[in-house]
């Protein structure tokens, strides 16, 4: 049985908008990042030095005894990028190609390793070789690696301004869209049929479990994936897909078919032959679910903005950025 969904009180619904534009020095920091995700390394005959990255082996025991995942071969570190624990970098920093170092550690409290957190350790480490970072020039040549036909860096700046562009709009209407909605459910209080919450529930479970399965060193027999873990989230989404459908009904909220080919036309852009993708979409009718189920709630999303209390709040690029959907 179906509740009785009454949507009101959409104007006491507070929503903040954030504002912010594209700087130069936004694209400068994404320059920067780009040049140092294409850094190549070269053998140095010298110690190591922060950004140097160093190839070691090492052993680790803890009362004597090695532990799993103490032990490793020709590891590489990369000195400065905090991805092992400090102890490692201080060993390796100065040390030179077949030089051995000794040092103790005391694992966090929370080191994700629960058999060894807290615990003391002995570590033995030797270097095999330091090689030194060559982060590429920003010109011509590394413009043309990122498929600038023109090899120009004016060209490569326009085109990573058009990204970051797309990427702050993409965010911003995350955020609108999270606070839209979650006002929307507030303001409706109904008992959510149980049917419909535990078949959500198992496709939840069921999702969870497939992502699971895909990672390494995980057993999802060996977690607690009850339905009552579940169930809470279930219920949300049930209870709000019902408060969407009611409003589609009485606004006439249902996407336009020129809606779905602008989203669809959109979504082909990111791949090198977009006109083939869109012809891909029509061929089949249920391959437009998802671009349908999209601009239907859009359409939701802008009939609430357009009688809620939107606030827009002046901010910047990265700190869109840095920010949840609807944080």
């Amino acid at each position: 049985v179906y509740p009785d969904v009454k949507v009101d009180r959409v104007e006491d619904i507070a929503i903040t908008r954030p504002l912010a534009e594209v700087t130069p020095q936004d694209i400068d920091r994404t320059l920067e990042v780009l040049r140092k995700q294409r850094t190549t390394y070269s053998t140095v005959e010298r110690a190591a030095q922060a950004g140097d990255r160093v190839h070691v082996d090492f052993t680790g025991t803890i009362d004597g005894v090695e532990f799993p995942g103490g032990q490793a071969r020709d590891f590489p570190i990369v000195l400065g990028e905090g991805r092992m624990l400090p102890e490692f970098d201080a060993a390796v920093t100065g040390a030179s190609a077949g030089e051995t170092r000794e040092f103790s550690l005391t694992f966090p409290a929370d080191y994700h390793g629960r058999e060894v957190a807290g615990k003391e350790a002995r570590f033995t480490l030797t270097v095999h070789r330091v090689e030194a970072p060559e982060v590429p020039a920003l010109d011509s040549e590394f413009a043309k690696a990122f498929g600038i036909a023109s090899a120009s860096v004016e060209d490569l700046r326009r085109e990573v301004e058009a990204n970051l562009r797309l990427e702050l709009k993409r965010k911003v209407d995350a955020a609108v869209k999270a606070q839209a909605l979650s006002g929307l459910r507030q303001r409706v209080t109904f008992a959510v049929p149980k049917a419909l919450v535990d078949s959500e529930a198992h496709a939840l479970r069921e999702r969870t479990l497939a992502n699971l399965r895909e990672q390494p060193n995980v057993k999802p027999e060996n977690l607690d994936l009850s339905l009552d873990v579940f169930r809470p989230q279930a219920e949300e989404r049930v209870a709000l897909g019902l408060i969407i459908a009611e409003l589609v009904r009485n606004e006439q909220l249902h996407a336009k078919p020129e809606q779905i080919k602008t989203l669809v036309t959109e979504t082909a852009q990111t791949y090198e032959q977009p006109d083939a993708v869109v012809r891909w979409h029509y061929e089949k009718p249920e391959r437009l679910r998802d671009f349908e189920a999209m601009g239907l709630e859009q359409n939701v999303v802008d009939w609430i903005l357009a009688r809620a209390k939107v606030t827009d709040e002046p901010t910047t690029f990265e700190t869109v950025m840095g920010q949840r959907a609807g944080a």
